[in-house]
């Protein structure tokens, strides 16, 4: 069985796509299986593939991204499971560092690593409110995701404890994940880049929704019905007000009055 588990969820990317897999190839360690579920493509994604023998390629139906991972998931043999988004690309000791760390921390079941962040092919430093915690972290992790899919590895059998990425969500179905995650495993941080984060694709998932909180506001419904301590329960309903607050002020701003109702009567 091989030691780590890649899944590669992908739509209609195969440019993109090509790059995201010789990152997956020119890494160090070498230990791993490549899973890419292709989530009803129309574009030359098929014919990619079959340049990469080694991969176990899925194709399905158009059902998402939540869907397309958990596919992967299930399909994973491996100890550990790293995800990569089709387009993020992996500097070549991402999988070696990561599997190290394991190494010298048995007891651990996640860790992620820094970020280099690109937009429009430039270098882009992230804000402040983007900063990465290592822990217990689900207080950090409320206001805005603070884990990136690409930059995560993890034990498989945290899936049996937390579940899969809810495959209801468009969007933000990784900020609901790590949500649960956080309940109760502390996220650990390799303070160092080890993967590059591109930004500003027309087709990314974050520019086809609007009012991202909508989603995230169903995360911390779900995250309140979870046994958390009653400090993290007033903390998430904090934020749970603030964003429902922004969310009804962007619905009046854009007229759309009957989400605006709904949120202000109904999504308590």
């Amino acid at each position: 069985m091989p030691k780590v588990s890649v899944v590669i969820p992908t739509h209609n990317r195969a440019s993109l796509l090509k790059e995201a897999v010789n990152s997956v190839f020119q890494q160090t360690f070498s230990d791993f299986e490549l899973i890419i579920v292709d989530d009803g493509s129309t574009d030359e994604t098929a014919q990619l593939i079959k340049d990469y023998p080694a991969i176990r390629y899925i194709y399905q139906r158009n059902r998402g991204v939540s869907f397309a991972r958990n596919q992967g998931i299930k399909l994973a043999q491996g100890e550990f499971v790293s995800f990569l988004d089709s387009d993020d690309l992996w500097l070549d000791n991402k999988l070696k560092r990561q599997v190290d760390f394991f190494r010298r921390n048995p007891k651990a079941y996640i860790v992620q690593t820094e970020e280099i962040w690109l937009k429009d092919g430039r270098p882009h430093n992230p804000k402040k409110r983007h900063k990465k915690y290592s822990g217990y972290i689900l207080k950090e992790c409320l206001p805005l995701c603070i884990v990136s899919p690409s930059a995560v590895m993890l034990r498989r059998e945290i899936f049996e404890k937390v579940g899969f990425f809810d495959e209801s969500l468009p969007v933000c179905e990784d900020y609901d994940f790590w949500l649960r995650v956080g309940v109760f495993y502390p996220i650990h941080l390799i303070n160092e880049p080890l993967i590059i984060k591109r930004a500003r694709f027309p087709d990314q998932l974050s520019h086809r929704f609007w009012g991202m909180d909508r989603f995230r506001l169903k995360a911390i419904k779900k995250l309140l019905r979870e046994d958390i301590s009653p400090e993290m329960k007033e903390e998430a309903m904090k934020v749970f007000k603030e964003k429902r607050k922004i969310l009804i002020r962007g619905c009046l701003k854009r007229r759309r009055y009957l989400p605006a109702l709904f949120y202000r009567f109904s999504f308590r």
